[in-house]
């Protein structure tokens, strides 16, 4: 196994930057997932580490190796792609056996590992079977195979899950990461699923427009996203634009109010992200609690163990998240237009910077190596 490196990896289309400057390490045995929305520039950058995209500047570094130039075959990368692309007219072990050939390898030594992949991935007693013949998740597993069959020394995925019903989905994720660590795979994944980033990555790298915004642990971007941008994209966040007025003051554009900690200059601009999960929400209007804000329900909405409350403060919408609640619990029954006070830790509620003041590739510069 190796470790990857990206220095300064760009692509240009004519006029259009899909790709600007991509910087990052991913150490021998972590798991790295590229998160953004479509068009954000995280799968083009996948398929500049595969070699099926020639970069417009930069370079691709496996296992201290420069692979920039080299085709897809010479890389020493195993690839899982997002629509599988198993070869319909070849058996199962067929499909796995395609990369051994390719490299010459020996049809004993090719049985041996074909064999002891199938295992790997519970196929073994499907070895025959054409892709036609297995479900979604059993094409899943052959293509997974077929790139681990190969021992790259970096393991690249394609959106690997978005093809699987919701459960199986859960279900070939664990997988994944169970393999991923048990054979110490130097892991790249690209996906729009913040579930299954957070799950399943030991780092996220959060893009937008062809930049990296933040490069963190799951925790990092949740507790500490570098802006508005990254605190709306991982996880569901209330995102309030405004102004500070004085130390924990903060002015909301509606004219509501907005406690928080914060020592920003006053008048200073800036959005408050606060988490729907860190807001107490308490029955009826409660004008003696000087850490509350009175509001009304707009929508309840029930989801089993949780149940997610649409509040209206003055005009402000925000959404509070809080565990179903049962017995005599003075929630319980509200219905919408019914005053609720809600209230929050001022820590809670944090400043982030305007999203445009943020030069993000140098920002997080220092992030960049965490890991390695």
């Amino acid at each position: 196994m190796g470790n990857l490196r990206l220095e300064q990896l760009s692509k240009r289309y004519n006029e259009a930057l899909a790709v600007a400057g991509v910087d990052l390490d991913v150490a021998e045995g972590e798991l790295v997932a590229l998160l953004g929305p479509s068009g954000c520039g995280k799968t083009t950058t996948l398929r500049m580490v595969a070699g099926f995209i020639k970069p417009t500047a930069g370079r691709v570094i496996i296992g201290g190796e420069d692979v920039t130039a080299k085709p897809p075959h010479a890389r020493d990368t195993g690839m899982v792609f997002q629509s599988y692309a198993l070869f319909p007219h070849m058996t199962v072990a067929e499909n796995i056996s395609f990369g051994l050939e390719m490299r010459k390898v020996g049809q004993a030594e090719r049985d041996t590992r074909i064999a002891e992949v199938l295992r790997m991935v519970r196929l073994d007693h499907l070895s025959q079977r054409l892709p036609r013949e297995l479900s979604g998740g059993q094409q899943q597993r052959v293509a997974l195979a077929r790139a681990l069959v190969i021992n790259p020394a970096v393991f690249l995925l394609d959106e690997p899950l978005s093809n699987l019903d919701a459960k199986l989905r859960g279900e070939v994720r664990l997988e994944i990461r169970n393999l991923q660590q048990r054979l110490g795979l130097t892991t790249l994944i690209v996906t729009h699923d913040q579930e299954e980033a957070l799950t399943m990555a030991d780092r996220l790298v959060v893009m937008d427009r062809g930049r990296v915004r933040q490069i963190g642990t799951a925790e990092d971007l949740y507790e500490r996203p570098a802006d508005a941008f990254v605190a709306g994209f991982v996880g569901r966040c209330n995102l309030i634009e405004g102004a500070v007025e004085a130390d924990g003051q903060f002015r909301a554009g509606s004219g509501v109010l907005i406690p928080c900690a914060t020592d920003t200059a006053k008048t200073a601009a800036g959005t408050i992200a606060l988490r729907p999960e860190r807001i107490l929400l308490q029955a009826g209007s409660r004008p003696d609690q000087q850490s509350g804000v009175p509001a009304r329900l707009s929508a309840v909405t029930y989801l089993g163990a949780q149940t997610e409350y649409h509040l209206d403060l003055g005009g402000l919408s925000l959404l509070a998240v809080q565990a179903t609640p049962a017995g005599d619990d003075p929630l319980k029954g509200l219905r919408p237009g019914e005053p609720v006070t809600v209230s929050w830790d001022q820590a809670a509620a944090r400043i982030l910077p305007p999203t445009d003041d943020i030069h993000h590739q140098d920002l997080h510069r220092q992030d960049l190596h965490q890991g390695a």
